[in-house]
């Protein structure tokens, strides 16, 4: 089994599940699979994965599993843990097939709710089994070596960070290998975005919300207050707890000019996932002051990309303005030496209900070319939010 447990993903899948459940449990939404490098797939790549896919079915929470959820991740009730408890990957919502191109195509349609548990699994087969196919090997003890100097200098300079590398890990071993590390030697990780390594190694599962979850606001409701609703319907949901804005699904830009001084008090800080880092934690500090904010309570967690001596870079010029943290994902759980996956599954289409349309959902970036969704909705939504 590469996907060992139903915890074996993201925190925030569980957060933004629990989310849809309480507020929109009629919403219905499809992930669609992006390989952003056209990697060339085979046929017997598109068996193993199926198999796979179909055998996570047959994962179920454990009760020992429900009963550390219970206990450590206090801000989710217990009734979705039960609820949870009866939840199992439906292969027949899957859609996997490749094109004449031989370029690989996922699709999987449900209930948001249940539908959002889908995306980091997929994401972490793919990605193991991509590696597999072409015939990537490691070696566990060069892993180590390679992640001995980060941690090292995490330790040395008081970096604050969290492992974010679920979706695009070399393998389950290799993160697994990579959190038993880290919980041994380091001194300033957080915590983990994997629930299941979390509860493992006796570690914090850490997590807020993603993209979809502004993506599915802007959709249904407007891109204009798309931030803002997405924003007001966390805090309806959560009251103060996961206070981390995303802020990159609609630009950064876009985004300050939507954030309000209730949700800046609110919110602990705002997580940068695109674009320059240094020009947006000007904007940021500038956003807060203008609010009449005192930049210096509020964090910053950077999480685009990150290596540890960019984030060391980073760090010394936050300085005393603002608090910053990290989200380091693939340079800890794919620096193997072989070049990692760019692979993104995302929300493309939602409706709030059965009896409504189907909205195409976008999403913009503060990344030159990264835009998802079709042009013309691209269009509209950069014209709706005032974008050149």
């Amino acid at each position: 089994m590469i996907i060992q447990s139903i915890l074996d993903t993201d925190l925030y899948k569980f957060t933004t599940s629990y989310a849809y459940m309480k507020l929109y449990p009629d919403a219905e939404g499809t992930f669609t699979f992006n390989d952003r490098d056209n990697t060339e797939y085979t046929e017997e790549f598109v068996t193993e994965l199926r198999l796979a896919l179909c055998n996570m079915g047959g994962l179920y929470l454990s009760d020992k599993e429900k009963k550390w959820c219970i206990a450590n991740i206090r801000f989710i009730p217990q009734f979705y843990w039960e609820w949870l408890s009866s939840f199992y990957y439906d292969f027949s919502k899957i859609n996997v097939e490749l094109d004449e191109n031989k370029h690989l195509h996922i699709e999987v349609t449900d209930k948001l709710y249940k539908v959002t548990l889908y995306e980091v699994p997929i994401l972490a087969l793919v990605s193991q089994l991509r590696n597999k196919m072409l015939g990537n090997h490691v070696n566990m003890e060069e892993v180590i070596n390679r992640l001995i100097p980060k941690i090292n200098l995490s330790n040395i300079n008081g970096l604050n960070f969290s492992e974010f590398g679920t979706r695009r890990r070399f393998s389950a071993a290799v993160q697994d290998e990579v959190i038993k590390y880290i919980k041994e030697h380091s001194t300033y990780c957080t915590g983990t975005s994997n629930v299941y390594l979390a509860m493992k190694y006796g570690m914090k599962a850490m997590g807020t919300h993603p993209h979809e979850w502004f993506m599915f606001h802007g959709a249904i409701f407007g891109y204009k207050q798309a931030n803002y609703l997405a924003l007001e319907d966390w805090v309806n949901v959560y009251d103060g707890d996961l206070g981390i804005a995303l802020s990159d699904t609609y630009t950064t830009d876009v985004f300050l000019k939507n954030f309000s001084r209730k949700h800046a008090k609110l919110f602990d800080g705002v997580r940068h996932d695109s674009g320059d880092p240094f020009l947006f934690t000007n904007k940021v500090i500038k956003r807060y002051k203008e609010l009449g904010i005192d930049p210096t309570t509020k964090t910053i967690i950077f999480s685009n990309a990150l290596t540890f001596p960019d984030y060391l870079e980073i760090k010394a010029f936050c300085g005393n303005r603002i608090r910053c943290s990290a989200g380091i994902g693939t340079n800890l759980t794919n620096d193997t030496g072989f070049k990692p996956s760019n692979i993104v599954m995302k929300l493309s289409k939602c409706r709030i209900n059965a009896n409504q349309p189907w909205y195409t959902c976008v999403k913009l970036s503060d990344d030159i070319g990264k835009h998802m969704g079709d042009d013309a909705e691209v269009n509209a939504c950069k014209y709706a939010c005032g974008i050149c």
